[in-house]
């Protein structure tokens, strides 16, 4: 299996140098067209109000169940070029990786997912899949081992999905979308889907066909924080249950949720922090992400903010800390 990636792994490689040297415009190049509002769910605040209510039980139920488990390039996953990963010695190679959705369950606004998991055709009918093709190949699909696709989650659970909050529009956070009803509201960070990047030269029109047919995406009203801990907060039902903490650099609209759950406080990061490895040694996320040096104060908040509240429940993007059992998990 090594052999056989290491050969895919130069062949998409020398695809992409040759549409970086044909002149593709990728800069320009959105994450996807679908189009944008802002949100009317959720209201600026501050992140000592936030902090001033962590030590008290909060409303949301929360699951994290890992829809598929997977194998990563630890390039992608881990900055390898940050100086704590050169003094580890740590090199490219095989990276064992999750892909999970959490469940909100607010005893009065509904159920809410935070990113998606995987759509159920990638395993029963990955012809008619959203993602197919090139990216299909570039994301190695072959080496999924299908858990709880999204809509097996749906049929089990008989909930009524009232809205979906995206920590990113990476492929493997939204790829559970087209199990997800069309009329549920689509939540993301600002700046998220317009942003150019090179990647999105690939990966557009899977992310356009992830998103047809629901409503405009959903971004957040992010306004400074007064403390200064974070880029903005958002409380999102006003009831200081949830918040939406607004933290670029993986990507330009990276939103970590912090939930105030029945068993306590509960960090939502997304790949802002995606590995074990990564946050337990202050490390960024690898070469998907598009400002290291952002994505690096915003990893450093969120640790901050857990050294301040010990009691907090870390879950990253695409591993379980060593504390963690498995998923699903309350």
């Amino acid at each position: 299996m090594n052999s056989k990636r290491s050969i895919r792994r130069t062949l998409i490689g020398a695809t992409l140098a040759a549409l970086a040297i044909g002149g593709v415009a990728a800069s320009n190049c959105a994450a996807t067209g679908h189009p944008v509002v802002t949100s009317a769910l959720g209201a600026p605040t501050g992140s000592a109000a936030m902090e001033a209510l962590l030590d008290k039980p909060g409303p949301v139920e929360v699951e994290t169940v890992m829809s598929t488990s997977w194998v990563g390039d630890r390039a992608n996953l881990v900055n390898l070029e940050n100086p704590r990963a050169r003094e580890a010695g740590l090199k490219d190679g095989d990276e064992p990786i999750e892909v999970y959705f959490h469940v909100l369950r607010h005893p009065t606004r509904g159920t809410y997912l935070v990113d998606t998991g995987v759509e159920r055709a990638l395993r029963d009918a990955p012809e008619r899949a959203a993602i197919s093709g090139l990216v299909r190949k570039m994301m190695h699909m072959d080496l999924m081992k299908m858990e709880h696709p999204l809509a097996d989650w749906l049929a089990g659970s008989g909930v009524k999905l009232d809205g979906v909050f995206l920590t990113h529009l990476h492929l493997d956070h939204v790829s559970g979308l087209p199990d997800v009803p069309r009329a549920t509201p689509v939540f993301a960070g600002p700046g998220e889907a317009h942003h150019g990047s090179f990647l999105n030269v690939f990966t557009r029109d899977t992310m356009d066909r992830q998103l047809a047919g629901m409503p405009p995406l959903s971004e957040w009203r992010f306004e400074a924080d007064p403390q200064g801990a974070f880029e903005g907060v958002v409380d999102v039902f006003g009831d200081g249950s949830v918040f939406a903490l607004f933290g670029p650099g993986h990507t330009p609209g990276s939103t970590a949720y912090l939930v105030r759950s029945t068993r306590g406080p509960v960090l939502l990061v997304g790949d802002t922090g995606s590995t074990a490895w990564g946050w337990e040694h202050d490390v960024d996320p690898g070469k998907f992400t598009a400002d290291h040096s952002g994505n690096a104060i915003s990893l450093a908040r969120l640790r901050a903010l857990v050294a301040r509240h010990p009691t907090i429940d870390v879950r990253l993007g695409h591993q379980r800390l060593a504390s963690q059992g498995a998923p699903s998990r309350n």
